[in-house]
């Protein structure tokens, strides 16, 4: 009996013992060495190489002005188009400054590029330089006005003939404040009467706010700026490829008349920061300016949007085939680059990353492209526009042509005889260019 009394307890006891938690492990204290890093083994992306090429790789260079973000864009895609194009072409490149002088040099050397990306305002004196080579050979007939914005398109034709494949476009456009000016007071973009009605309204109706800021009219007189004026009320052109001048029109003398009018209802004063200060502390509705200007006002807070307004230039920048190119047997093959270059795939993806306003139709008319309100809204206003004239009698106008505005702008002369004076003074300027 004893012992199973005894048992039983040693039971108990075991039994107890067993539900007892089981005491931790004891950690080592941390130290300062970081456990180690698993080493990752990281294999090289595929790099696509250029297809079979029978008859070889032809070898262009690219003269070229880009710089900056920019230029690391469009580095990286024609690095995709050496490696990968169909065409067996390679596009070797260098930034040149000073890109007529160069070409002056180098081309009857025989040094010279085979293709150059430049300012379409430079194509009549390259082609009078003899530096350049026409398309016309290498495109349909159709071509340019089937493919690129027709303002683009026409700013490569000199002397009956197409010098150059557009990419990119610039110019201005009415940006206003969403918050000072609806829509519905918005001007008709071919009506300046209506845009002066509504600026004397918005001015009156405002304690004297102004409606409209124009770097353009006022004593920061720029005459791209203000040609447009000009050109909206039917001007024909700035200047002829020939020297011919329109300043003794009729148009002209009625754009005069209407800047003297829109002088009374507008800022004295208006440089480029002036009319960005306006617009930042609500003293201006619009401001008529180009994309550079985006980046401050929304910096700025102001709550903005962009519409078209009169017939702005417009400034193309665009890839052309040199002498040298035609001279070593490579036109064909830089045409054809120079397609590649200028195609809707091509600006789509190149605007899409850099902001741009393409020169392709199509490519503008992409709706990733639309969905930029940038983009979208200055390739509106430059479709309006006409293309900054390219003959290289355009020197002798924009000096005459800013001091007309000037002097109608504060009034110390009257439109007729300011814009006289000016076609004079281009006239004899022009004179001495031939």
């Amino acid at each position: 009996m004893k012992l199973y009394r005894y048992s039983v307890i040693v039971l108990i006891i075991l039994l107890l013992t067993a539900c007892q938690p089981t005491p931790a492990p004891t950690l080592p204290a941390p130290t300062s060495t970081p456990a180690p890093t698993p080493t990752v083994t990281v294999l090289p992306s595929p790099t696509p190489t250029l297809g079979p090429c029978p008859d070889g790789v032809t070898t262009l260079l690219l003269w070229h002005t880009y710089t900056g973000a920019q230029w690391d864009v469009i580095e990286g895609m024609i690095e995709t188009y050496n490696a990968t194009n169909d065409a067996c072409i390679r596009l070797e490149y260098a930034y040149v400054e000073g890109v007529g002088r160069a070409l002056a040099r180098a081309i009857p050397a025989g040094d010279g590029p085979d293709l150059v990306a430049w300012e379409g305002a430079q194509i009549g004196a390259a082609a009078l330089a003899g530096t350049l080579a026409p398309l016309d050979a290498y495109l349909g007939s159709d071509f340019m006005e089937d493919t690129f914005v027709l303002p683009a398109a026409r700013g490569m034709m000199w002397d009956g003939h197409v010098w150059g494949l557009p990419e990119t476009m610039s110019g201005i456009a009415l940006v206003y404040n969403r918050a000072m000016l609806p829509d519905e007071d918005l001007p008709d973009p071919d009506d300046f009467a209506d845009l002066l009605a509504k600026a004397t309204d918005f001015h009156d109706a405002n304690n004297h706010l102004h409606y409209l800021c124009s770097p353009g009219l006022s004593t920061e007189v720029d005459a791209t700026y203000a040609a447009p004026v000009y050109l909206g009320f039917g001007m024909p052109g700035v200047v002829g490829e020939d020297g011919r001048l329109y300043l003794d029109t009729q148009a002209a003398l009625a754009a005069g008349e209407w800047i003297a009018a829109f002088s009374r209802v507008s800022p004295v004063e208006a440089s480029a920061e002036q009319c960005r200060e306006m617009m930042r502390n609500g003293e201006v509705a619009a401001w008529w300016t180009g994309p550079e200007s985006m980046a401050g006002l929304t910096e700025d807070g102001v709550y903005h949007d962009i519409a078209p307004l009169g017939r702005p230039l417009v400034e193309t920048r665009a890839w052309m085939l040199t002498a040298n190119a035609v001279e070593r047997g490579n036109a064909e093959a830089a045409v054809a680059a120079m397609t590649w270059w200028t195609s809707q795939a091509v600006l789509t993806e190149r605007v899409l990353r850099t902001g741009e306003i393409p020169a392709n139709a199509a490519a503008l008319a992409n709706r990733d492209v639309q969905s930029d309100y940038v983009i979208s809204g200055f390739g509106e206003a430059l479709s309006r526009g006409v293309p900054v004239p390219n003959t290289p009698y355009a020197d002798a106008v924009w000096g005459p042509l800013g001091d007309a505005t000037a002097a109608i702008w504060s009034g110390a002369q009257t439109p007729a005889e300011a814009l006289a004076a000016a076609q004079a003074a281009a006239t004899a300027a022009i004179a001495e260019m031939k």
